[in-house]
């Protein structure tokens, strides 16, 4: 028999509160228009997309994960010295080591909480969310902070007509803590690595450090490019219409609703058409309200479903103690549904 104490966590997790961070500027189509021959109109139509948020030199990954967790801690009335981990999901923090978490967690004032970065991509809220539910259920931390954030206008090439005009920048956070009831859903999550070329980093970081330039991508002035991302999007398109509603349906059936029962739809914010073509999928009622931030926010990939929640709650458009579907997909290929009450 073992000598091991069993845990003593909460019965259920629950979000207790939302926060977002936004860059101050704003930056129209009109901008990416003179990198790329393309249009507003098409912009508009293929993706939904008007505007979205560029952060400038002093909003950093750190600074604006801080702005959007203060918010969330304030939303769940938790003080930051209780936070018991510190979950930070992104693919824009630069340095290898340490973890861009524990900065945070310094800066917020946390009591030494557990802190790591996770890299899942525009699935990264999710796998964050579970990760925090767990903790909070396990007993090994009582209130868990999971912040989705990007800098994508660091990765993104303003001359490549496919995705130039996809990406924007921008921080969501959450508090996770106890709950006496269910309010996350089991996870439907996973990947698929055979299509992990599908979405990519353009180059990796050690072809800089071998010095040979030669097959290192150049502008249009013969300058070497930095790395950024690329994607083939028809592949995507099809993948995230055709499989996620799948995915999203498992998350329905096993947190044990119908469509019927949701209040809000809260997918991935990639593009407006794979959104509408998923919510026809799914056979969502009209009562059902459906996240669209990305027409002015971008695809801002972790941070994008913890942004378009905030803006949700905070514009009316849903309620505390909502029933939302959230989820997540991208490079990898990687995805992540739940279901979840809302703050």
């Amino acid at each position: 028999m073992s000598k091991i104490k069993p845990s003593k966590g909460a019965p259920y997790a629950r979000i207790l509160g939302v926060g977002g961070y936004r860059p101050t500027r704003v930056v129209p189509n009109e901008v990416i228009l003179e990198t790329i021959d393309s249009s507003d109109e098409w912009i508009r139509s293929r993706s939904g997309i008007e505007t979205r948020h560029w952060a400038g030199p002093e909003e950093t990954v750190a600074a604006m994960s801080v702005e959007a967790s203060g918010k969330a801690l304030a939303d769940a009335g938790v003080d930051a010295s209780r936070i018991g981990a510190v979950v930070v999901s992104t693919v824009s923090h630069f340095a290898q080591t340490p973890a861009i978490a524990t900065e945070i967690a310094d800066r917020l004032g946390t009591d030494k909480a557990a802190a790591f970065d996770i890299s899942a991509g525009c699935a990264g809220f999710g796998y964050g969310l579970t990760l925090a539910k767990g903790m909070v259920v396990e007993g090994s931390a009582e209130y868990v902070l999971v912040i989705g954030v990007e800098r994508l206008s660091d990765l993104t090439d303003l001359e490549d007509r496919a995705t130039a005009f996809l990406f924007g920048d921008g921080a969501g956070a959450v508090v996770v803590g106890p709950s006496q009831e269910p309010a996350i859903g089991p996870t439907v999550w996973g990947s698929e690595g055979d299509k992990a070329g599908t979405i990519k980093q353009t180059v990796s970081w050690d072809r800089f450090r071998i010095g040979d330039v030669s097959e290192l991508p150049l502008d249009r002035d013969g300058n070497v490019k930095f790395p950024a991302i690329t994607q083939e999007g028809q592949a995507v398109f099809r993948w995230a219409v055709f499989e996620m509603a799948k995915v999203a349906q498992q998350a329905l059936d096993a947190a044990g609703i119908s469509p019927d029962d949701l209040d809000v739809f809260i997918p991935h914010q990639a593009n407006v058409r794979i959104i509408d073509s998923m919510v026809k999928t799914l056979k969502l009622p009209e009562h059902v309200t459906v996240a669209r931030d990305i027409r002015t926010t971008g695809n801002t990939s972790a941070a994008s479903i913890p942004l378009a929640m905030e803006r949700l709650l905070a514009t009316g458009d849903a309620k505390s103690g909502d029933t939302a579907l959230v989820i997540g997909f991208g490079a990898g290929l990687v995805y992540a549904a739940t279901v979840v009450t809302l703050p």
